[in-house]
């Protein structure tokens, strides 16, 4: 995949104070949290995927860290004023939850895997255009933000090519991103993967397009 041109770690290191109280969102695992080095004292996660959950459970709380189960990913079961920066990578959010519990002067980070996110391959292989909620884009979220009152400190939005060089791999990739490929068989879907198969035998490969974006914004009142 193309690189993308921004760094979305490289961004949170440009904001985050040793003592800001931090909340990241859907945190997975805690693996990419854990490379900010913040004082567990003054971090918090949700994650909403059970198994993750039990594994912060275990790994994070010995480090500090309150760990908060989430049914509603993008609901945000705290007070009022409660983080100074509140980070997002890839998890569902909603701007009038975060910016409700942002300190004033507080700040919000996220990278998000837009609507067009391999929307023309899922066609191809599916035979059918696939549902996308086309709010999931750079634009939509800006005015949204802007009329919340934010402040819009720094955005971009980027459509990276992915390349599949045999239709073994679209199949696999089809197979592990469920909702982008919904119903998704190998027998079901025999006569778009053949097609695939000989544009990558005539061309060399497949393009798909992996849709990304990511804003920072400021609560400044």
């Amino acid at each position: 995949m193309d690189t993308l041109p921004w760094d979305y770690l490289e961004i949170v290191r440009q904001y985050l104070k040793e003592t800001d109280q931090l909340l990241d969102m859907g945190t997975g695992g805690g693996e990419v949290l854990l490379t900010l080095e913040h004082p567990g004292h003054k971090t918090s996660v949700t994650e909403g995927y059970l198994p993750n959950y039990q594994l912060c459970k275990e790994k994070l709380e010995l480090l500090g860290i309150t760990v908060k189960f989430v049914k509603e990913d993008d609901v945000l079961s705290y007070k009022e004023n409660t983080f100074d920066i509140i980070i997002n990578r890839h998890e569902a959010f909603r701007l009038d939850e975060v910016y409700r519990t942002l300190k004033r002067g507080g700040i919000f980070i996220t990278q998000q895997v837009g609507c067009e996110n391999s929307r023309v391959l899922s066609k191809r292989l599916l035979k059918k255009e696939l549902k996308v909620d086309l709010r999931n884009q750079l634009s939509y979220q800006l005015k949204q933000a802007e009329k919340i009152g934010f402040e819009v400190l720094n955005s971009d939005e980027f459509y990276a090519q992915l390349k599949f060089f045999d239709a073994g791999a679209i199949a696999y990739y089809a197979s592990i991103i469920e909702w982008e490929f919904p119903d998704f068989s190998v027998e079901k879907c025999l006569e778009g993967l053949t097609e695939l198969h000989y544009e990558i035998v005539k061309k060399g490969f497949v393009p798909s397009i992996e849709h990304r974006y990511m804003m920072v914004l400021g609560k400044s009142r």
